[in-house]
């Protein structure tokens, strides 16, 4: 088979997979958040494959992530006295300042898998759905699971591949 064509089997079959797991047996902790984990998977590829790109998307979504909670619970906090539009904005700023500082940590260098964390943890909150210190450990959750399939479709798409 090709590897396009096995690519696109392997991802589509376990889409199927991934997102019955978070409508079925983890929607109770990981309440529909699978557009965590597809932005996770995305960022799998986008950062390289393999186990870098698996490794990239798993440590920098989750990065981004802890920063954007730190962002929230500062706008929330000590800068709450700006008021919601510039508390938000101004730590919005300070997050994306210190994503792209961190990027001198080689764990930490693509710059891009930070952003996917830091955007993917305001969704569920909000939406209202949870408080910042509450969507950390689902929103994590969501990204390794997302960086897991990542990497097993990869695997899978390799084997079904015709080797020349």
């Amino acid at each position: 088979m090709s590897g396009y064509l096995a690519l696109a089997l392997s991802v589509g079959v376990l889409a199927v997979l991934d997102t019955w797991l978070f409508f079925g047996p983890l929607a109770a902790v990981l309440p529909g958040l699978v557009w965590i984990s597809f932005i996770a998977w995305g960022c799998h590829f986008h950062s390289g494959g393999g186990t870098k790109g698996a490794t990239t998307a798993a440590v920098g979504m989750t990065w981004g992530s802890l920063v954007g909670v730190a962002a929230v619970l500062l706008a929330s906090g000590p800068l709450a006295g700006l008021g919601d539009p510039l508390a938000i904005s101004v730590t919005v700023g300070l997050g994306a300042f210190v994503i792209c500082l961190s990027s001198k940590v080689p764990l930490l260098a693509t710059i891009p898998a930070s952003v996917y964390g830091f955007a993917a943890v305001a969704g569920p909150i909000a939406l209202g759905k949870m408080t910042a210190t509450e969507a950390i450990g689902p929103v994590v959750g969501s990204i390794l699971i997302g960086a897991a399939f990542g990497y097993v479709s990869e695997i899978v798409a390799n084997a079904l591949t015709k080797k020349a």
